[in-house]
C-alpha cells in the first residue's frame, strides 16, 4: 500500500543524514562579555528574595540601552548571576530602581507581552549562534518562554516547565529562575561554553537594555550573545512526559423538524494522551494517541469572492509548537521580506492535516456531514542530528463518512479517504552561522477507493525543495538566500484534468501558447524558486528579490499558495533605517522601490512602485504609511481560465497611527483608499480602543467599515460558439458595490499567572449588490459589452437573471442566479484556562456561532444587527482536563 511505503521512506530519511561533526576549538570574538556560572554549594529556594550566599557575590552588570538611546548605559543598574547544580540552571537578577513605586507590574496570561517591566534570560546551549531559548518574567510573576531560531526569530508557542519568582522591594525588584536541564537541548560534553544574554525593560521610560549589546541597525540577536563558562559535570538527562487528557462536549443548536440528525443537542466525550520522550540529549519525540486537535478559538468570518482559498492561522498546540523550523524554510539568513505581488508558496501548511472533508454526497435527503477529518495519531521528531536541525511530522487521518437519511432509509457515503501526511525538514548552519543549507520533503498519500473521490482528489502529492543562505561580508551586512524546489501530484485522469483547470493553473486559457491542457494526464509536475539578496545592517538597507513558479507548480496538498503559478516576479526595495532619535522621530524606516510580473508566455501581468514609512514619534506614538502605484497591465486570471484582459492602473494609500502603549487607554486608527480608474475604488476606516482599567484586565474593541465598488467583479462564463472574439465563451462581469461592517472585541482577565479568562467576539456584516452586467468584448483590452444596451437585454424574475446578448440575433439566451448577498455572522468564544500544576491544564470553553443571510444586496444596520441578534445560534460547551506526569 502506498501510504505505508511513503511513511517508511520518510521515517528512514532522518537516519540517512550525515553523522555528527567533531567539535573544534572556536575563536571567540574580541571584547565578548563572559559570565561565569557558579556551582551551588547549598540549595536555592526559588522565592525571588536572593537570600542565598551564591547571590551575595559580585554579579555581572553593565547593561546598555537599545531604546530609547541606543548605545547609552541603562538609566537603572541591573546585576545578574548564573548558578547550577546537577539538575538545573539558576538565574538571579537585581533590577535596581531609583523610583520603585513607579515600577509597572501587570498580570497577563502565559506568553502575553503585556505593557510592564520585564526581565529575560536567553541561552544558546549549542553555541551555534543561531538558536536558543528565552525565559522572561515581570514583577507580577507573569511569564513568557520562547525558542529562538535563525538568529533573529522567536516562537512563543513552546511552553517549557520551569520556575520563576519575583519580589518588589525598596530599591527595585528581584528575580529568581530555575530552568531544569531536561527542558533545553544540548549535547553531552565534559565542559560547556554557552551563549547567554539578559534583557531588562523599564516600561515607564520605554527603555530596553541588554547585557550584551547589539546596535539597533544590526540584524542580529543570538549571534551577539555573551559567553557563559564554568558549566561542567552536568547532563541533559533522560526526559519523558506523559499527559493524558479527557474532554466532554455538549452541543446545542436549533432542532430542525423532520431532520433526525438535528434534534437540538449532542453530547460527545473523548480521551487520549500525549507523549514527549527525550530520545537523546539532542532529539525529542512528541506523539499523540487519539489526539484532541480541536482548536479553542474560532476562526474569523470572511467573505471571499476571489478564486483562491482563505488562509487561516494555526491554533492547535501540537502544530504551533516548534513550527519556526518549518515556517522558516527559504528565509534563513535573510531577515527582510517583501512579497509584493508574489503568491508566497509554502511547502507545509499544517491546517491541511485534519481539514474539513473535501467530498460531497450524491443522494438527496437529510445529511450529517463531519466538520473535520479525525486525526488518528500524530508524531513529531525535533532536535539536532549530526549537526542538522531536524523537524519531522507524521500524521494519519481517518476515513470519514457522511450519513444520509432519505425518507427514513439510512445511507453512508465516503467524503474523505484515509490519508497520510509526512513532512521532513532539515537545516544545517555552517561556519558559525555564516552559511546555511537545508531541505524540506513533503508527502501526502490518500487511500482512495470511492470513484467519486478519485475524480476530485489527488491520490499522491510530493514536494522537495532545498534552501540556503550565505553572508557575503565579515560584518554580515550583505546576504544572499532563497530556495529552489519542485512538486508532483498524481491521480486519476478526471482528477488531474480538474487540477489543470483549477485557479492555480488555468491550463485551459485559450490564448496562452506556452501551456497546453492534457486531458489524458495522470500526473502534474512543476518547479519554483525564490532568490533574495539583501543589505540588512546600517542606515542604508536594500532588498532585491526574484522568483518564479512554473505553470505546473502546485504545493497545495501539504502546503499553501495564495495565488496562481505561471509567474515570474522581480522586485527591488532600497531604504533608510534611521535608529537614532531626532527632533521629530524616535526612529523611522523609509523605503521604496518597484516590482514587475510576467507569465511564462512573456506577458507583463503587473508592474508598479511602492513607498513605505513606519516608526515612532518622540512621544512614542507609532505610525505606518504606504503608497502603492500600479501601471496598467495584462491580467491572465480575471476570466478564470479564459483569455487575457486589461487591468487599468491605479493607486492605493494607507495610514496607521497608534498612541503610546504605556497609557491606560491606547487608541489606534487605520485608513486606506484606493482608486483603479474605470475599474472602481474603495476605502476603509478602523478605530480601535484598548483599555487597561486594572493591572490584570485588558479590554479592546476595533470597529471597522469598508466600502468597495468593483466594476469588473466576476460572475460566470457561458458557452456560445457565436462569441468568436472570446473563443466561444461569454465571460460575464458586473459592478459590485460591497459594504462591510465588523468588529473584534476581546477581554483578557488574568487572576493569577496560571489562571485567566479570555473572551472573543466578532460581529460581521458583509453586503454585496451586483448590477450593470456585461461581458468581455475583446481579449487583452479593457473592452466590455454592457447588457441592456445595443440591442441586448437582461431581465430579472424570481431570483434569476436572463440575458439575451444580441436581441433579435441568433445568439442563445443564458441565465444565472442572483449573486447579491448579505452575510451576517456572530462568532464568540469564552475560555477559562487554569494551569493547576506545571504543565497540567484545565479548560472551560463556551463557543457560540450564529448567522443570517436575509435581505441580500441591501445594508441597513439596525435591521441587519437585529436579524443577527435574533438568528438561531449554535452553542458548544466544552471541558478539557490534562495531567502532566514527568521524570
Amino acid at each position: 500500500m502506498k501510504i505505508k511505503s511513503l511513511a517508511i521512506l520518510l521515517i528512514l530519511l532522518p537516519s540517512a543524514l550525515p553523522a555528527a561533526e567533531k567539535k573544534t576549538n572556536k575563536a571567540y570574538p574580541p571584547g565578548q562579555k563572559v559570565v561565569q556560572a557558579i556551582r551551588l554549594q547549598e540549595p536555592v529556594q526559588v522565592d525571588g528574595r536572593l537570600e542565598e550566599n551564591v547571590w551575595k557575590q559580585a554579579g555581572a552588570d553593565g547593561f546598555i540601552q537599545n531604546d530609547p538611546q541606543d548605545g547609552q548605559p541603562s538609566t537603572e543598574p541591573t546585576e545578574v548571576w548564573v548558578a547550577f547544580d546537577d539538575k538545573a540552571l539558576y538565574i538571579a537578577a537585581h533590577c535596581r530602581d531609583s523610583e520603585p513605586d513607579k515600577i509597572i507590574s501587570r498580570l497577563g496570561r502565559r506568553d502575553s507581552q503585556v505593557e510592564s517591566d520585564w526581565f529575560s534570560f536567553a541561552v544558546d546551549p549549542y553555541f551555534d549562534k543561531r538558536t536558543g531559548y528565552r525565559f522572561a518574567v515581570n514583577p507580577a510573576g507573569s511569564i513568557i518562554d520562547e525558542t529562538l531560531s535563525n538568529d533573529v526569530g522567536s516562537d512563543s508557542s513552546w511552553d517549557g516547565v520551569w520556575e520563576a519568582r519575583t519580589a518588589v522591594g525598596s530599591d527595585g525588584w528581584t528575580v529568581e529562575m530555575k530552568i531544569p536541564f531536561n527542558q533545553i537541548r544540548f549535547a553531552k560534553m565534559d565542559e560547556y561554553v554557552w551563549g547567554i544574554n539578559f534583557r531588562r525593560v523599564i516600561q515607564r521610560k520605554n527603555e530596553t537594555a541588554t547585557f550584551s549589546w547589539c546596535p539597533k541597525d544590526e540584524q542580529a540577536v543570538v549571534s551577539k550573545f555573551a559567553r557563559m563558562e564554568g558549566l561542567r559535570d552536568i547532563s541533559p538527562g533522560a526526559h519523558i512526559e506523559i499527559t493524558p487528557y479527557t474532554t466532554g462536549q455538549a452541543q446545542f443548536r436549533p432542532a430542525e423538524k423532520g431532520n433526525p440528525f438535528e434534534n437540538g443537542h449532542k453530547m460527545i466525550g473523548n480521551a487520549g494522551f500525549d507523549l514527549k520522550l527525550g530520545l537523546s540529549s539532542n532529539l525529542t519525540l512528541d506523539a499523540s494517541v487519539n489526539p484532541d486537535f480541536g482548536q479553542v478559538e474560532v476562526d474569523p468570518a470572511v467573505v471571499n469572492l476571489s478564486a483562491y482559498e482563505t488562509r487561516y492561522q494555526e491554533k492547535r498546540p501540537f502544530f504551533i509548537e516548534g513550527a519556526s523550523l518549518f515556517n522558516g524554510f527559504g528565509r534563513g539568513g535573510v531577515y527582510f521580506n517583501a512579497n509584493i505581488n508574489w503568491p508566497d508558496p509554502t511547502f507545509f501548511y499544517s491546517r491541511r492535516i485534519g481539514r474539513a472533508p473535501q467530498g460531497y454526497v450524491t443522494r438527496d435527503g437529510y445529511t450529517s456531514f463531519p466538520d473535520r477529518s479525525t486525526i488518528l495519531g500524530a508524531a513529531k521528531l525535533t532536535g539536532k542530528l549530526g549537526g542538522w536541525n531536524i523537524g519531522f511530522i507524521n500524521a494519519l487521518t481517518a476515513r470519514e463518512y457522511a450519513q444520509i437519511d432519505e425518507a427514513g432509509l439510512r445511507y453512508e457515503e465516503e467524503v474523505e479517504p484515509s490519508s497520510y501526511y509526512g513532512v521532513l525538514r532539515a537545516q544545517k548552519d555552517i561556519a558559525d552561522g555564516r552559511h546555511g543549507l537545508g531541505f524540506m520533503l513533503t508527502g501526502v498519500a490518500r487511500d482512495i477507493d470511492d470513484p467519486t473521490l478519485a475524480g476530485i482528489m489527488n491520490r499522491n502529492a510530493f514536494g522537495l525543495a532545498v534552501d540556503g543562505f550565505s553572508f557575503l561580508d565579515s560584518k554580515k551586512s550583505w546576504v544572499i538566500g532563497g530556495w529552489v524546489g519542485g512538486t508532483r501530484i498524481e491521480g486519476s485522469v478526471e482528477d488531474i484534468l480538474r487540477v489543470q483547470n483549477s485557479s492555480i493553473h488555468y491550463f485551459q486559457r485559450p490564448d496562452a501558447t506556452h501551456i497546453e491542457l492534457d486531458p489524458s494526464a495522470t500526473s502534474l509536475s512543476g518547479w519554483g524558486t525564490r532568490i533574495n539578496i539583501a543589505k540588512q545592517n546600517g542606515t542604508l538597507i536594500i532588498l532585491g528579490q526574484i522568483g518564479a513558479l512554473s505553470p505546473g507548480f502546485n504545493p497545495n496538498d501539504a502546503g499553501y499558495q495564495s495565488g496562481a503559478s505561471d509567474v515570474i516576479n522581480v522586485s527591488f526595495l532600497p531604504g533608510l533605517n534611521l535608529t537614532k532619535p531626532g527632533k521629530i522621530f524616535q526612529q523611522i524606516l523609509i523605503g521604496g522601490g518597484g516590482f514587475a510580473n510576467w507569465d511564462f508566455g512573456g506577458n507583463n501581468v503587473g508592474k508598479g512602485g511602492i513607498v513605505i514609512a513606519e516608526g515612532l514619534f518622540r512621544n512614542f506614538w507609532g505610525f505606518g504609511a504606504t503608497l502603492f502605484g500600479g501601471a496598467g497591465s495584462l491580467n491572465n486570471r480575471q476570466t478564470r481560465g479564459g483569455p487575457l484582459t486589461w487591468s487599468p492602473g491605479g493607486f492605493m494609500g494607507e495610514f496607521r497611527l497608534n498612541t503610546d502603549g504605556r497609557k491606560r487607554l491606547v487608541l489606534e486608527g487605520y485608513a486606506s483608499i484606493s482608486d483603479s480608474g474605470r475599474d472602481g475604488h474603495a476605502w476603509t476606516g478602523q478605530l480601535s480602543f484598548r483599555w487597561k482599567p486594572a493591572p490584570n484586565v485588558s479590554f479592546s474593541i476595533g470597529p471597522m467599515y469598508s466600502r468597495e465598488i468593483n466594476n469588473t467583479q466576476w460572475v460566470g462564463k457561458f458557452s456560445d460558439e457565436l462569441m468568436t472574439p472570446t473563443f466561444g465563451k461569454r465571460y460575464v462581469f458586473a459592478q459590485l458595490e460591497q459594504d462591510m461592517v465588523l468588529a473584534e472585541i476581546r477581554l483578557n482577565w488574568t487572576f493569577t499567572p496560571r489562571l485567566s479568562l479570555q473572551a472573543y467576539l466578532q460581529p460581521f456584516i458583509a453586503v454585496g449588490a451586483y448590477s450593470r452586467f456585461k461581458e468581455l468584448a475583446r481579449p487583452g483590452e479593457y473592452a466590455y459589452n454592457a447588457f441592456g444596451e445595443n440591442g441586448s437585454a437582461v431581465d430579472y424574475s424570481d431570483g434569476l437573471y436572463t440575458v439575451d446578448p444580441d436581441g433579435e440575433g441568433p445568439a442563445s439566451s443564458f441565465a444565472f442566479g442572483n449573486p447579491d448577498f448579505n452575510v451576517k455572522s456572530l462568532r464568540g468564544t469564552i475560555v477559562l484556562r487554569w494551569e493547576y500544576l506545571p504543565g497540567s491544564l484545565l479548560y472551560f470553553v463556551w463557543t457560540q456561532n450564529r448567522a443570517d443571510y436575509a435581505n441580500p444586496g441591501t445594508l441597513r444596520l439596525r435591521r441587519d444587527i437585529g436579524d443577527l441578534l435574533t438568528a438561531p445560534g449554535d452553542n458548544i460547551f466544552m471541558i478539557k482536563a490534562s495531567y502532566r506526569w514527568s521524570r
